[in-house]
């Protein structure tokens, strides 16, 4: 394979990536979101995406918008898990802190043979999620959750984080300035007026969060004293978006 080849290759993967974790987080899938996604401009993601198509990698005209076909599933399922093991050696076995983890690993996803993948996979313990907290494809699946955004968090609603955005540097360094990670426990105290800030109690301390943030993060309900549910939930494969 020449280095034009792998380059094409490269790109073609990442699109059916971008369509993946697109479908996941903000669906229906757009040209525009990809564009942003991807960072080209729209015309550029519409040519590419027409591309993909007439290769039957992708169906357009959904109510999901762009959809990944069978063979398009598989082939991001492989880059996602990749890159997802990936993070996983970063973080677990490297102590890369987490804002750093998501563009680094997305230089290893396109070079990881299947023989390393698997070596990885088995040293690392087999991990059904990333340290963002999303699904790892091919692993058992983790049991089956609600899941809702922290911004549908009721006052004094109380829920673990689920997960949190990858791609974004800079609000995944936000978030773990103000221990907003997968695992952390958190409370809504107080919700201000016309789509103002979040206050949240976060291990031990109060903090604010912008309410375009707080829609990124996926948070697990827990019950209040008596049984009763923090907030009206949905399933969780409704809400997960890898990476």
């Amino acid at each position: 394979m020449t280095i034009h080849d792998i380059a094409k290759t490269e790109r073609i993967e990442m699109y059916l990536k971008a369509v993946y974790s697109l479908s996941q987080a903000a669906s229906p899938v757009t040209i525009a979101k990809v564009a942003d996604y991807m960072g080209v401009s729209s015309p550029s993601s519409y040519e590419m995406l027409k591309r993909l198509e007439a290769q039957g990698l992708l169906q357009s005209g959904t109510e999901q918008g762009y959809r990944l076909t069978t063979q398009g599933l598989q082939t991001a399922e492989r880059v996602v898990r990749r890159l997802r093991l990936a993070e996983r050696l970063l973080t677990d076995v490297l102590h890369l802190e987490l804002p750093a983890v998501y563009a680094e690993a997305c230089k290893m996803e396109h070079v990881i043979s299947p023989q390393v993948e698997a070596r990885l996979a088995e040293v690392l313990g087999h991990p059904v999620t990333c340290p963002h907290g999303f699904p790892i494809p091919g692993e058992r699946p983790a049991p089956p959750v609600s899941i809702i955004t922290l911004d549908r968090l009721d006052v004094w609603g109380r829920a673990a984080v689920a997960s949190i955005p990858e791609e974004d540097q800079a609000i995944v360094a936000h978030l773990v300035a103000v221990g907003l990670t997968p695992g952390a426990e958190v409370q809504v105290r107080e919700v201000a007026p016309l789509d103002g800030p979040i206050t949240l109690m976060v291990r031990g301390q109060m903090r604010a969060l912008s309410r375009d943030i707080a829609r990124r993060v996926h948070v697990h309900p827990l019950e209040r004293p008596g049984g009763h549910a923090a907030a009206h939930v949905v399933p969780a494969a409704q809400s997960h978006r890898s990476g």
